[in-house]
């Protein structure tokens, strides 16, 4: 029964993982028509798991790509003091393909960012700018599922042995994934502040990506944290924005009762 706590203890941290996967999906299915979106959560979900469970089954690999291919130094790119941390001057293929979907998804999301504040109309789309746009999120989701994958897999090696034991913790993480992440996409869908706010934490994830990359370890848990207080704050001011919209209703409701009644007493 040696078992029972990492098991636990990989579940939640795999569910916790999960969440990147939750939110970048949700975003990127938010841009289909509607009979495309069930769909693609299906397929992105699906390309999650077998991209987890492909990595665990290639174990050696993995770790072959935290052996170091090169150095900065030695290319002359960085400056030589800065990299007197043995850290940052080695770079691995796990550094490589962190640092690749790092940028990927820092302009993927600020792109996101800029159509949403230049006004852009996802309804105005032809059906054949929308085919392609099937085609582009898979192409999008099966990048960034490989990305987060590996640091997943790569972060479950480094916790336990048992390869039956990482298999499980992941199945039940893309299961709460699948449980979950049509309710944060019709979430995000129909709160466009939100929809700013998870845009804003793919691209803190993103520069967390760029770091780790770069041999610079941050925890996630600062980044949840201030998303955690950031959502806190939003969910405050939705509540007062329902509150001044319930007022604002019941004076128009008020005046014009008032004014139908003028009308039958003239």
């Amino acid at each position: 029964m040696d078992w029972v706590i990492p098991l636990v203890t990989l579940t939640l941290m795999e569910v916790v993982l999960g969440i990147d996967n939750i939110v970048f999906l949700s975003i990127l299915i938010g841009a289909l028509p509607e009979e495309k979106k069930k769909s693609a959560r299906i397929v992105g979900l699906g390309l999650a798991l077998i991209a987890r469970i492909g990595l665990l089954l290639g174990i050696k690999w993995v770790m072959g790509l935290e052996a170091s291919l090169f150095r900065w130094s030695s290319i002359g790119w960085m400056p030589e003091d800065w990299l007197g941390n043995h850290q940052v001057d080695s770079v691995t293929g796990k550094d490589l393909v962190l640092l690749g979907g790092g940028l990927f998804l820092i302009a993927k999301s600020v792109v996101e960012i800029h159509k949403k504040t230049m006004g852009g109309d996802e309804d105005e789309m032809s059906d054949k700018a929308r085919t392609a746009s099937f085609a582009g999120v898979i192409a999008q989701i099966i990048i960034l599922d490989l990305v987060f994958s590996l640091d997943s897999v790569i972060s479950a090696i480094g916790m336990v042995k048992q390869v039956w034991v990482m298999v499980v913790a992941m199945l039940v993480a893309v299961a709460f994934m699948a449980a979950f992440s049509g309710k944060v996409a019709a979430f995000i869908d129909a709160n466009p502040t939100f929809k700013m706010l998870a845009l804003s934490f793919l691209v803190l994830i993103g520069v967390l990506l760029l770091a780790e990359g770069a041999g610079t370890h941050i925890g996630k848990g600062y980044i949840y944290a201030a998303m955690a207080f950031a959502l806190g704050v939003e969910l405050l001011n939705m509540r007062a924005r329902k509150k001044k919209d319930a007022k604002k209703k019941a004076e128009l409701r008020e005046e014009h009762d008032a004014a139908a009644a003028r009308h039958s007493v003239v």
